[in-house]
């Protein structure tokens, strides 16, 4: 296994490169999509706020921009292990199935060609119409540190989509006033599939795996709409669909945990034992949904000793990331919070590498 570290675009700097190194880390997953610019921590996320807005239509990332960051990460002594969510401007009509669908996949799939040459192995994706939405910040976890929890019915409450925006973002500022139709199971497992079949084999022969992120929160639905893997068996069911070693899982332990069936140690079982990970968000939580809180990671719900061993025992090799982590009581929150997560990390895994 790798130690790594998720970041940001606007975090993609020479300092937070040196701070991962500092940390242990050996690899980097970049977010490109252009959330949270001005803001790192976790509460521009959180209630019903948007995540933002996004005019990037057509401008699908380039071979050369690819090919530049990876360098810019190879130079500070790290690797490039993924690449984090799409932008909703390239995919908005795959999602909601509109009348740019074939223009984007055709897009989506020169990203994943341009991935394979520039040399980055995986692309994680979440194939949702809500995104990420409903997380309110509070002092759950230790110390009262701040960090991020799900109330459900008891948190901000559930409006509709607005015509223009998916996965949270708005990508058409001028559209038609009203909010979009709901999207049953059927239909979004359905796009889903279409999805799979159409850009899976070019991510075998360009040579990366498509990751595919739990929803969180793992609700059935979600401000109207269905939601697809909101239990552990549904991954089974998405990896079913096209069956492929470029056909992986983005494993969220936290959100996995969330979820209210499963046993989260037979989960990891299963999932590894078919090499079917391709990165791992290493986070706890406490509770499951509806009401649950993003904690340290030595003292939420699962045993995260137990799950590396378990990641270890079936030869995992791939990259774990704290994901995100409370905020700590000291000039640099976010910084403090990830350095006690990798420092947790690498100290578990050393001491499970040195007991084989």
């Amino acid at each position: 296994m790798k130690l790594g570290l998720g970041l940001y675009r606007h975090m993609l700097t020479a300092d937070n490169f040196a701070f991962a190194k500092q940390a242990g880390a050996t690899h980097i997953v970049a977010h490109l999509t252009d959330y949270f610019r001005s803001d790192d921590s976790l509460g521009t996320a959180s209630g019903a706020d948007s995540w933002g807005y996004t005019n990037n239509q057509g401008k699908y990332w380039t071979y050369e921009e690819l090919r530049d960051l990876r360098a810019l990460v190879n130079d500070a002594g790290l690797e490039l292990a993924a690449l984090e969510n799409f932008d909703p401007a390239f995919w908005y009509d795959i999602l909601l199935d509109g009348p740019r669908k074939q223009e984007q996949m055709e897009g989506i799939k020169q990203i994943i060609r341009n991935m394979g040459k520039a040399g980055i192995p995986v692309m994680g994706y979440n194939f949702s119409i809500a995104g990420v939405w409903g997380r309110v910040s509070g002092d759950w976890a230790r110390g009262e540190a701040e960090s991020v929890g799900f109330l459900g019915p008891d948190g901000p409450a559930e409006t509709p989509i607005p015509n223009g925006a998916v996965w949270n973002m708005v990508y058409d500022p001028h559209a038609p006033a009203g909010t979009l139709a709901p999207v049953t199971s059927e239909q979004l497992w359905a796009r889903l599939a279409g999805f799979l079949k159409e850009v899976v084999p070019v991510a075998e022969e360009a040579g990366v795996r498509l990751a595919a992120h739990p929803d969180d929160p793992p609700m059935p639905t979600l401000r109207g709409h269905a939601r697809l893997v909101y239990q552990p068996r549904l991954y089974q069911r998405l990896l079913d669909l096209v069956p492929s070693h470029a056909n992986g899982l983005e494993f969220c332990l936290g959100t996995l945990s969330e979820m209210t069936e499963g046993n989260i140690y037979d989960v990891v079982e299963q999932y590894s034992s078919q090499d079917a990970l391709c990165y791992v968000h290493f986070r706890n939580v406490r509770g499951k949904v509806p009401h649950y809180y993003e904690v340290f990671v030595d003292e939420g719900d699962m045993d995260m000793i137990r799950i590396m061993r378990i990641l270890h025992k079936n030869n995992f090799s791939g990259v774990i990331i704290p994901d995100h982590t409370p905020q700590m009581s000291c000039p640099g929150p976010w910084y403090a919070g990830m350095a006690h997560a990798l420092g947790y990390m690498k100290a578990v895994l050393t001491l499970i590498e040195q007991e084989n």
